[in-house]
């Protein structure tokens, strides 16, 4: 029996957005989460910008086929929720910290492995070598795409006394970001608290963290200039960089047809390159912003580095690689990159 008019909608409307889009009853928007503030295409936390440039430039090219409404601030998902979500097909995007899906997928904190990656040219040049294809596919058997690869640097603002080298961690309470941060942490004497970024700022106004460590770009968003009095910056060297990517859920980004799939990867692509360069503006602003508030001001060295990294290696690399045989993988092509 032929279907009228009515059930051929009823049915669009039951199934994914991309048949309601061929139908052309609507264009196929995407929910894009992420847990920072709210800004404007021109203005505000790079990421949220991001997320804000790829909506708009996917919808230009597929001529208002494809969109996306950005909900900033954890409003649509919570923070540690949105692996999950895009794992099964409840969320469309989000632009979140790789290892924040440590607890679920524990290979996935390769992406917060201190003292491995030392330059955003080394972490950007992952993509096109056997690590990226290697994390590629295995987010992929994971049930997600990344889209954009984004790294940043990270710097430590502390309420109390200055964390730069791995012997000033003794006694602090401190935020390292990913269970292997915490694991060096550990090992250098600190107490850790596990929380997301967007948490740092009440945990240290209330005393219970003495420091956190986080990306230059999250040190300016949350404001934590207003309670730090030391800051030790990302810029120029540091042994925590942090792959933050754009990712879609593989569900979603399958069932799209091959011209919107191309769109939105070169989309994605291109903007890696804002990425880095936003990024490493925010490593030198956090530092302008702290002074300008009071903090004290402190950058790294190649020898600071060098004990955080040897530091790294011996708490959590054998740690993190005896794990599965997959995270033994993806540790060897990493230290090849």
């Amino acid at each position: 029996m032929l279907m009228n008019r009515r059930s051929l909608i009823a049915s669009a409307c039951a199934a994914p957005a991309i048949l309601r889009s061929s139908l052309g009853l609507a264009a196929t928007r995407f929910k894009i989460s992420h847990q920072f503030p709210s800004g404007t295409l021109q203005e505000g936390d790079f990421r949220d910008r991001l997320t804000r440039m790829f909506a708009e430039e996917i919808s230009k090219r597929s001529n208002g086929d494809l969109g996306g409404d950005i909900y900033p601030n954890s409003s649509l998902v919570k923070v540690n929720a949105q692996f999950s979500a895009l794992r099964k097909g409840a969320l469309d995007l989000a632009l979140v910290p790789l290892s924040y899906a440590g607890g679920e997928v524990p290979e996935t904190n390769i992406g917060l492995m201190p003292g491995l990656v030392s330059s955003y040219d080394q972490g950007l040049g992952w993509k096109k070598k056997p690590i990226g294809k290697e994390l590629t596919d295995f987010l992929a058997d994971k049930g997600v795409v990344i889209v954009s690869w984004i790294w940043q640097a990270g710097g430590v603002a502390s309420r109390s006394r200055p964390l730069i080298s791995p012997e000033d961690a003794k006694g602090l309470k401190v935020r390292g970001g990913s269970r292997e941060m915490d694991m060096v942490l550990q090992a250098a004497g600190a107490a850790v608290l596990s929380l997301p970024s967007n948490e740092i700022y009440a945990a240290m106004q209330t005393g219970a963290c003495d420091a956190g460590i986080t990306s230059s770009t999250s040190l300016i968003s949350f404001r934590l200039e207003e309670i730090a009095k030391h800051l030790t910056t990302g810029r120029g060297q540091s042994y925590w960089f942090m792959l933050e990517p754009l990712m879609m859920s593989k569900s979603i980004f399958d069932a799209l047809p091959k011209n919107h799939q191309d769109i939105i990867m070169t989309v994605g692509a291109e903007l890696e390159e804002f990425g880095r360069k936003a990024a490493m503006e925010d490593d030198v602003k956090v530092a302008e912003v702290y002074k300008k508030a009071g903090a004290q001001v402190y950058d790294l060295d190649a020898k600071i580095v060098g004990q955080w990294r040897d530091l790294a290696r011996e708490a959590t690399w054998k740690d993190y690689a005896a794990r599965t045989p997959q995270s033994a993988k993806l540790l060897k092509l990493a230290e090849e990159a």
